[in-house]
């Protein structure tokens, strides 16, 4: 595996965040692209995508933390107040202070969740509409999720269950570490994630209401994470069910509901 890209003295450039910089450049790259031909103000795109990897960021820390609450990684918790006031106040001073003294790991639901809070945060200060801008960001929400996953790959974290399967690979210098050969579920996931990506790009431009790309995104995006969380060595909670696999749950029922309620909310307005 190669979880250091490059090293110079103390200067070190980790695969991971190097494939986290990757996703939020392409994100912001295709989600500007889009709202220009929606008419968006010219620096949107770029404080949509800032802000939803501070926020990420944020509740990705904030997940690890309590999930691991019992085993020690919650003694670092100086910097959640500063955090969680200059997330939401927009104050980008407050939330690097509070990161100076916060915990590590990172974990995609509690991104995804903080992420989204600090983006209806600033769409509601710009008054944006929310159901039409999600929709826009909703295929690089999965294809972030995509490039995220190389980057685990390359790092050797959040594999799989031990295999016999020819593919099957270990990881002697992963986190943590294995040697026996286990499912390669990070590439299993790029494959996935790429595949949705794919469908939901083709379908951007066919929606008929409000919420509709995002109701697919929550809906697709939440069976892979249910469905792969059935090789993978996550703890598990309640009725043998990980704590990804219940979010993967609430995704498909939002999901659903979107795609149930908007087109007959849309339909009830008067033209």
């Amino acid at each position: 595996m190669y979880p250091e890209l490059l090293r110079l003295g103390p200067f070190v450039i980790s695969s991971y965040g190097f494939m986290m910089v990757v996703a939020f450049i392409a994100a912001y790259v295709l989600i500007q692209r889009d709202g220009k031909e929606r008419g968006w103000p010219p620096e949107l795109a770029q404080d949509l995508v800032f802000w939803a990897a501070v926020g990420g960021i944020f509740g990705a820390k904030v997940y690890y933390l309590i999930e691991n609450i019992g085993r020690g990684a919650g003694e670092n918790l100086a910097g959640l107040g500063d955090m969680l006031a200059g997330l939401f106040t927009l104050d980008l001073g407050r939330i690097a202070e509070g990161i100076q003294n916060f915990g590590a790991g990172l974990v995609f639901f509690g991104g995804l969740m903080g992420g989204m809070l600090a983006g209806t945060l600033l769409l509601r200060r710009r008054k944006m509409p929310w159901l039409s801008t999600i929709d826009v960001v909703a295929p690089y929400l999965i294809l972030g999720y995509a490039i995220g996953r190389i980057g685990c790959f390359l790092v050797g974290d959040d594999y799989g269950t031990t295999s016999n399967l020819p593919w099957a690979m270990a990881f002697p210098n992963g986190l943590p570490p294995t040697t026996v050969p286990v499912h390669p579920t990070q590439l299993y996931e790029v494959i996935l994630g790429l595949s949705i990506f794919a469908f939901l790009f083709r379908m951007r431009k066919r929606i008929s209401f409000e919420g509709q790309l995002f109701g697919l995104y929550l809906m697709l995006a939440g069976t892979e994470r249910f469905m792969i969380e059935f090789i993978r060595t996550n703890r598990q909670y309640l009725f043998g069910f990980t704590g990804a696999q219940f979010f993967g749950v609430a995704m498909l029922a939002i999901g659903a509901y979107l795609l149930f309620r908007m087109p007959r909310r849309a339909a009830a307005v008067p033209s």
